[in-house]
């Protein structure tokens, strides 16, 4: 059975091949397995490396975490998803590769999306000379209030 999911043609295989082969990234049997995980459900998501290795490892697929980081990277590189900082030690990644908001929920350690329409950001300050701003990331960090 090891591994056996990941192998199966489905419409997540189907999907997650797809997902790669739109990025020119070949679709080996780790890069599939992790993409089946991301995208093969059609839901956008937001995880960790560790939150995704776990995932994965219930598929019955081994794949170490050093793999997952690295895949992560390779996926950030070819433009599939982006990384979101919500501290020095702490990266999400998000299959929405759009510049939008993001609710932190401090109490839960948890990123999702924050409503787009409700940003209004009226202006950047200029990138210094001989840079270009390449994107904005906002991450709105929440607290529960103590009752």
């Amino acid at each position: 059975m090891h591994g056996e999911r990941c192998n199966m043609i489905s419409i997540a295989n189907q999907r997650a091949t797809k997902w790669l082969e739109e990025a020119n990234l070949r679709p080996t049997r780790q890069r599939l397995c992790l993409a089946e995980v991301l995208v093969g459900d059609g839901q956008d998501k937001h995880v960790t490396a560790e939150t995704l290795f776990a995932k994965v490892k219930q598929t019955g697929y081994t794949v170490s975490l050093a793999t997952v980081y690295n895949t992560l990277k390779t996926f950030c590189d070819a433009g599939l998803i982006q990384e979101i900082i919500v501290d020095g030690s702490k990266s999400y990644f998000d299959t929405k590769t759009y510049d939008h908001p993001h609710f932190y929920w401090e109490d839960e350690a948890k990123l999702t999306d924050a409503p787009l329409e409700d940003l209004e950001i009226a202006r950047l300050p200029d990138a210094p000379n001989g840079t270009r701003i390449t994107s904005v990331n906002v991450v709105i960090r929440l607290k529960n209030e103590i009752s």
